[in-house]
C-alpha cells in the first residue's frame, strides 16, 4: 500500500506460523498436467490456524476451483511481520501472484486493475463493468481511498473493515461501572476501577496496530476542523474536494508547512491523550508482548476491553461472559482544551482484505489471479465467504454478515474527515512502532514531534515521486 496504512482501515492480524515459502514463477505459480497454480499469500484474519484462513475460505477456495477446473489455488498464511516478507519478495521479483494490500511498495510492483475493472465479471450475471459492482462510496470513481498516487486501482476489496471495541460487560459490573465510558476521562477513570477488580482494563501488546488505532482515533475528533481548509484534491488528484483529505491534498499541506507537527497543537496533544491511555489502561508491560495478548485476552477474560474489527466478532459466540460493542469513547472539553466537540469516528473502509497481484505476474498466472479476484467479489462467489468470516460486504447492496449492526451506524462508521495521522508513514518505516519512543518515555515529546516531522515531509516526497505530481507546491 503506497502512502496508507492498514490503522486506518482498523483489522486485527493474529500471528501464525509461516508455512512453506510460495513464490511467483517456478515456485509460485505454474502449469502441472494442464492445470494452472496460483498462491495467495497473507495474514490470517479470521482464525489461529497455521496453515488455513478457516473453513469458510476452504469452502470459497474449493467452490473457485470446482468453478474453473484448470486453476489450483494455494494459501500461503503469513504470520504478523508479513509486511516484510512480501515487501521482501515484491523488491526480489519473487512474490506469488496474489498479497495482502498493506505491504510498503511502489506502483510499478503491482499490476494496474484499471482495465480489467472496467470490462464485465464473468461471474456477475448481466454485469457489464466489474467496477459498478462495488459500493462506490469505497471503492470507485469518487472514493479516496480506491486508488494509488499513481491514480490506478491497484488492489481489489474481498470486504470492508471497520475497527471496535469489545468489552466484557461482566467485568465493568465486577468494577462497580454502570456500563461502558462514554467519553476519554471516563474510560481512564474506569480503568482504575477495572485494575482495582483484578482485570487488565485494556488488552495492548507491541507493535505498529494498537499505537496507530490509539493516534487514529484521538487524531480523527481534534484534527477535523482542519479539513476545509486542507481539501485541495479530488480522489482523481485533480483539483477539487474528497469526504476525506485526499493522500495528494495532505502531501500538499504537509510540503507547504501547513501540516506541520511541530506547530500544530493537536498533534501534541493526540500523543499526550494516547499516552494518558497506555499509561491507565494498557496492558502491564505491553510492549514486551510479542505474541498473544490482544483480543485473546479478552476472550480469555483476563481483559475486559480490546480493539478487534468486525472479523473477531464471531469468536465472542463462544465466551461465557456478556459482551458488547462500541466506539472510541469522545473527547470532550473537560478532557483537553483542544476538544472541538468532534465525536470518534473509524470509518469502514477497504483495508480489510484487501490483495492485489504482483507486476512479475504474468501470462496464465496473471488470467488465472484476476479471474479469483472477479469470482471472490461476484454476489453468488463471495457472499457465502462473508457470512462465514464476519465480513462486511465491498459489493452494492450486499448483506453484512450478521451481527455487524452496531460498528455500521452512526458516526463511527462514517468516513474521517483526515486522513489518520499514523498513515502518513515513509516507506522504510511501514509497520515500525514509532511512537514507542515517546509511550516508553525514551523520547520526549518535542523530539517525537520533530521527528514525526522528518517522516511526513519524507512521506509527501514519497507520494509526489509515486503519483509524478508536478504542482508548483511539489518543487520545494
Amino acid at each position: 500500500m503506497s502512502g496508507r496504512t492498514a490503522v486506518r482501515a482498523g483489522v486485527l492480524v493474529v500471528a501464525a506460523a509461516l508455512t512453506a515459502s510460495a513464490c511467483g514463477g517456478d515456485d509460485g505459480g505454474g502449469e502441472s498436467g494442464g492445470q494452472v497454480t496460483i498462491t495467495i499469500a497473507g495474514p490470517n484474519q479470521w482464525t489461529t490456524e497455521p496453515d488455513s484462513f478457516g473453513p469458510a475460505w476452504e469452502d470459497l477456495v474449493a467452490r473457485f476451483e470446482e468453478e474453473e477446473p484448470g486453476i489450483n489455488v494455494e494459501t500461503n498464511v503469513l504470520p504478523a511481520d508479513f509486511g516484510d516478507t512480501l515487501s521482501t519478495q515484491l523488491a526480489a521479483g519473487t512474490a506469488p501472484e496474489l498479497i495482502f494490500r498493506s505491504v510498503s511498495h511502489t506502483a510499478d510492483q503491482v499490476v494496474a486493475l484499471d482495465d480489467y475493472l472496467q470490462q464485465p465479471n464473468p461471474y456477475a450475471e448481466g454485469n457489464e463493468r466489474w467496477i459498478d459492482l462495488f459500493n462506490q462510496d469505497y471503492f470507485g470513481p469518487d472514493a479516496v481511498s480506491a486508488r494509488n498516487a499513481a491514480g490506478n486501482y491497484e488492489f481489489i476489496p474481498f470486504n470492508l473493515v471497520i475497527l471496535g471495541l469489545y468489552y466484557n460487560a461482566d467485568a465493568l459490573a465486577d468494577a462497580g461501572l454502570d456500563g461502558p465510558p462514554e467519553s476519554f476521562g471516563e474510560l481512564v477513570s474506569a480503568c482504575g476501577d477495572l485494575r482495582d477488580a483484578g482485570y487488565d482494563p485494556f488488552a495492548i501488546a507491541s507493535g505498529f496496530l494498537y499505537q496507530g488505532w490509539t493516534v487514529q482515533n484521538i487524531s480523527s475528533m481534534l484534527m477535523a476542523h482542519y479539513a476545509d481548509g486542507w481539501n485541495q484534491y479530488g480522489p482523481d488528484n485533480e483539483p477539487g474536494t474528497s469526504a476525506t483529505v485526499s493522500i495528494k491534498s495532505m502531501a500538499r499541506a504537509i510540503l507547504t508547512g501547513e501540516l506541520d507537527p511541530t506547530t500544530i497543537p493537536e498533534v501534541g496533544e493526540t500523543l499526550r491523550l494516547t499516552k494518558e491511555f497506555y499509561d491507565e489502561c494498557a496492558t502491564p508491560n505491553w510492549s514486551g508482548i510479542t505474541t498473544g495478548g490482544g483480543f485473546e485476552d479478552l476472550l480469555s477474560g483476563k481483559a475486559a476491553m480490546a480493539y478487534a474489527s468486525n472479523f473477531y466478532a464471531p469468536l465472542l459466540d463462544d465466551v461465557d461472559f456478556e459482551w458488547g460493542a462500541m466506539p472510541f469513547p469522545d473527547v470532550t472539553e473537560q478532557d483537553s482544551p483542544l476538544s472541538t466537540g468532534e465525536p470518534a469516528r473509524h470509518g469502514a473502509n477497504t483495508e480489510g482484505t484487501s490483495y492485489m497481484i504482483p507486476s512479475t505476474t504474468t501470462g496464465e498466472e496473471l488470467e488465472a489471479a484476476v479471474k479469483f479476484l472477479q469470482f471472490i467479489t461476484s454476489p453468488e462467489g463471495g457472499q457465502p465467504w462473508l457470512d462465514g468470516s464476519g465480513g462486511i460486504p465491498s459489493l452494492e447492496g450486499a448483506t453484512p454478515a450478521p451481527g455487524l449492526e452496531p460498528l455500521m451506524t452512526g458516526v463511527w462508521a462514517e468516513p474521517l474527515p483526515v486522513q489518520s495521522l499514523s498513515s502518513l508513514v515513509p516507506k522504510a518505516k511501514f509497520w515500525t512502532p514509532i511512537y514507542d519512543g515517546y509511550l516508553l518515555e525514551s523520547t520526549s515529546l518535542e523530539d517525537t514531534l520533530a521527528g514525526l516531522r522528518e517522516d511526513w515531509i519524507q512521506w509527501a516526497n514519497e507520494q509526489v515521486e509515486d503519483g509524478g505530481w508536478t504542482d508548483d507546491w511539489t518543487q520545494g
